[in-house]
């Protein structure tokens, strides 16, 4: 089970501090030391974490900046289900957007990931899957990563990729 803090703080929206993410992040890379790569997914979230994790954690050869229109992250979040039977997660979100001309967004297409009918009827919805905790996240996200891209902008490895569909 995830730490009280970590639980509390993802409750709220908010970003799990500085220290005990980088932390953890630090005990997990060194049980696995046997490893010579690895893929970090939602970590680092800030200048700090990024700052710690080339300084002082890890080799970073690259860093994707994986981007996805806002209408998009927002309908993912809240069409996300859990099966209360057996905890698999699911997204109930069937997304078609069109390219955007004037910003030269992509079309995004991304169905859904329907339950199977044995878990249909066991769907919940996630307590910081609601319009107003995903919009506070997505608000914190913003002002933490200009300066967490910058981090990585400067080292030579970040690399944007936009998101334009579902991946079954």
């Amino acid at each position: 089970p995830p730490l009280p803090q970590v639980a509390a703080a993802v409750d709220r929206g908010d970003l799990v501090p500085d220290s005990l993410v980088t932390d953890l992040v630090k005990a997990k890379l060194l049980e696995s030391s046997s490893s010579t790569a690895f893929v970090l997914d939602g970590f680092p979230r800030t200048a700090s974490q990024a700052s710690t994790l080339l300084n002082s954690i890890a080799r970073v050869p690259l860093a994707l900046n994986l981007t996805l229109r806002e209408q998009v992250l927002v309908d993912k979040c809240l069409g996300r289900r859990v099966c209360g039977k057996c905890g698999k997660g699911y997204n109930v979100a069937d997304i078609m957007l069109p390219a955007c001309d004037s910003t030269g967004e992509p079309a995004v297409v991304m169905p859904p990931m329907p339950p199977p009918r044995s878990c249909e009827s066991f769907m919940e919805v996630r307590s910081d899957d609601n319009p107003t905790t995903v919009r506070h996240r997505l608000g914190v996200y913003k002002r933490e990563a200009a300066p967490l891209e910058a981090v990585f902008r400067e080292a030579g490895v970040l690399v944007d990729f936009a998101i334009t569909g579902g991946v079954r």
